[in-house]
């Protein structure tokens, strides 16, 4: 079935509020499209969960919208991919109902729009430090998002580990009352992690991407077998990142929930990774155990 596709925030809002008003259990992923593996294992789990709710028959919606706010002044907003009427296609195999992708950026961030959200603690450091502003940007679109929608549960990828967690104390500090739920990292056969921004890699730059997966998995395997110690975990991924990154951005082993660093891993702490391959910023991430 095909999903609609809306493209007016405002007939949205009234449109799940009525659902919501008439019963429905709504599941929600938002996206900024150009629609891969993990963003449709995502639309499958609102899919069930929709279903699973109870009552009348759940929604499961999704909204596209390369959100301007979360891109910094020299990032690659211009040229960020984009396929709505495949994305559409993708949707409606994955579940979803209905499609919020408003038709222009105004409709959602009009110019006399003044209010922004700032989530401290967990955004700084790490992505918060290398692009400033870009948290309160995605904190304040989802926000938007979230009122308009009043979903009951909200899906988001773990590849993007500091977003998640950004959100999820979002939600929690402003009493949103929506489940955020964060999706394993789906990756390629050969353990690239799935990103829209793959698709500005060259066959080479694509082989040369695979250091962040190595790097990740080693350090898990290293972790497994016994090394602790987080300063030493992170020289071992830097070894193996500059195999093939052009650039490091960071690596860090972190607190799951705080993202704070650690001196020692402990089950649980995730490992953090950002880099540069050619001209493209790819990130990763692996809980060690």
């Amino acid at each position: 079935m095909k999903p609609e596709l809306v493209t007016d925030p405002a007939a949205w809002q009234a449109r799940c509020a009525s659902a919501r008003d008439g019963g429905a259990h709504i599941a929600f992923v938002p996206t900024m499209g150009f629609l891969h593996e993990g963003h449709l294992s995502l639309m499958r789990e609102a899919r069930r969960r929709a279903d699973a709710g109870g009552g009348a028959r759940g929604l499961a919606v999704a909204s596209i919208f390369v959100n301007p706010t979360q891109f910094g002044p020299n990032e690659d907003l211009s040229r960020y991919p984009r396929d709505l009427e495949g994305d559409v296609a993708k949707c409606g195999e994955a579940g979803i109902d209905w499609i919020l992708s408003p038709s222009a950026p105004e409709l959602v961030f009009p110019p006399a729009h003044q209010t922004w959200i700032d989530v401290t603690g967990v955004s700084q450091g790490l992505c918060g430090e290398k692009r400033p502003g870009h948290f309160r940007g995605v904190a304040t679109v989802v926000a938007k998002f979230l009122n308009m929608t009043r979903p009951h549960a909200a899906l988001f990828g773990m590849k993007d580990y500091q977003q998640l967690q950004v959100l999820r104390t979002m939600v929690r500090d402003l009493s949103m009352g929506v489940e955020v739920v964060g999706m394993p990292i789906v990756r390629e056969p050969d353990g690239l992690a799935l990103s829209s921004r793959n698709a500005y890699l060259s066959k080479e730059e694509r082989e040369r991407a695979l250091a962040l997966s190595r790097a990740l998995f080693a350090a898990r395997d290293r972790a497994g077998a016994g090394q602790r110690d987080a300063a030493d975990l992170r020289a071992g991924i830097e070894r193996e990142l500059a195999l093939g990154a052009d650039r490091i951005d960071y690596v860090e082993i972190v607190h799951p929930d705080t993202l704070a660093p650690v001196a020692r891993a402990e089950h649980g702490s995730m490992a953090l990774v950002a880099a540069y391959v050619g001209r493209t910023r790819l990130i990763d991430n692996v809980q060690l155990p």
